[in-house]
């Protein structure tokens, strides 16, 4: 697959985990929530339907295949997907693992709190969960 050019703030923000086929796999580096983040390996795409039909069946499959992965790697409450794209207008699509308790349950992640950096250790135990989950 050609190289493609990822927004910094995505780069910045996500550690890479695994390439799918369609989608760089990333954890967002805050660990107060199980929260990857799924970026289209496309140049110039901000929106869903500007997708070919076939990276979107492939984009829907990758989402439900991390969700999937993520709930049983959790056992979280509840798997919240999105793909706002608001600020970062590059498409991304954020699983998030949500759990009764956690630090703003059952309000939103975004714009609550200080973010917590994973350790390293810790981003590898639970990055390698995800990936036997897969």
């Amino acid at each position: 697959m050609p190289a493609f050019d990822i927004d910094e703030r995505l780069e910045r923000d996500g550690l890479l985990i695994a390439t799918l086929g369609l989608c760089q796999l990333r954890i967002n580096n805050d660990r107060r929530w199980p929260w990857m983040v799924l970026v289209p390996q496309r140049d110039g795409v901000t929106e869903i339907f500007d997708l070919t039909p076939l990276d979107q069946a492939m984009l829907t499959f990758e989402t439900n295949m991390v969700a999937s992965a993520l709930k049983k790697a959790t056992g979280a409450t509840k798997i919240n997907v999105g793909a706002l794209g608001n600020i970062v207008r590059q498409l991304h699509v954020h699983v998030i693992a949500r759990s009764e308790g956690d630090a703003n349950w059952p309000g939103p992640v975004w714009g609550f709190g200080t973010a917590e950096p994973w350790g390293d250790d810790e981003r590898k135990a639970f990055a390698a969960r995800i990936l036997e989950n897969l």
